[in-house]
């Protein structure tokens, strides 16, 4: 019983104390990642039975309201307009695949006076900036567009400032125009009739689960092997002590 006396000194209690904060923060970690894991396959659920469904009415999805939620988010849709050129608005800095460009944005207008935002595609640009002297333009008179329906994005990148935004957002927007819009915006499937100069479509959504399952583990490893360690180095000490009852070692008990 004597040789584990050293593990109640100061500075053994403080090494455990220590061992602990981290062996339980590893233990949080893991669990944030699993549970961010949990939140991606119910946002893939949703995601993969929206993008399979046939396009429906965008009044049943989107409204002037009420936000996208969740379980709304690349649903389908359909909805027949006339395009407003004039308050086009140019998203900057949409790199693909490393090159440059950016995304062209204009409102259709609907029968009922509202407008909805649609992400019309990636347009290539020959600067990192995305400034766009003159965007392509939609197809004119009564458009029939098919597409998938996105939240608006937050926080000072969909600020508008001379006609470009970094993220879209029908709030901001809406602000610049004398017209409501509904809630959102509308990634582009397909256009009726369709434009003279065709813009890429925008990517889908990444439906894989990434590397939360993963990092989830490996938080939960350093944590288990933070108290193995302590273990072993108490064992270790405890050894030492059996074998030279009179010797000092060079440990976390040394010094108390």
């Amino acid at each position: 019983m004597t040789t584990v006396r050293f593990l109640f000194t100061r500075r053994w209690l403080l090494f455990l104390a220590a061992v602990a904060v981290l062996a339980y923060g590893c233990l949080w970690l893991g669990e944030w990642q699993f549970g961010r894991l949990h939140d991606r396959e119910d946002r893939n659920t949703h995601a993969r039975r929206n993008l399979a469904m046939e396009p429906v009415p965008v009044d049943q999805v989107m409204s002037a309201d009420d936000n996208v939620g969740k379980a709304q988010e690349w649903s389908r849709v359909r909805f027949i307009g006339t395009y407003a050129p004039d308050d086009t608005v140019v998203v900057r800095y949409q790199t693909r695949d490393g090159v440059a460009g950016v995304d062209i944005v204009t409102p259709l207008r609907l029968a009922d006076g509202t407008g909805v935002l649609v992400d019309r595609g990636w347009l290539r640009t020959e600067n990192i900036g995305g400034a766009v002297d003159d965007p392509p333009t939609p197809p004119a008179g009564e458009v029939t567009v098919v597409g998938w329906v996105r939240p608006d994005a937050s926080g000072d990148s969909t600020d508008v400032s001379e006609g470009s935004v970094r993220a879209i957002s029908s709030r901001a927007i809406g602000e610049e125009l004398d017209y409501p819009l509904l809630r959102g915006f509308v990634d582009a499937q397909s256009e009726t009739p369709a434009p003279e100069q065709e813009l890429v479509p925008a990517e889908q959504p990444d439906l894989s689960n990434g590397p939360h399952f993963f990092y989830g583990l490996q938080w939960w490893f350093f944590g288990a092997l933070a108290l193995f360690g302590f273990g072993y180095l108490a064992y270790d000490e405890r050894r030492k002590a059996r074998e030279h009852p009179a010797a000092k070692t060079d440990s976390p008990a040394q010094g108390s």
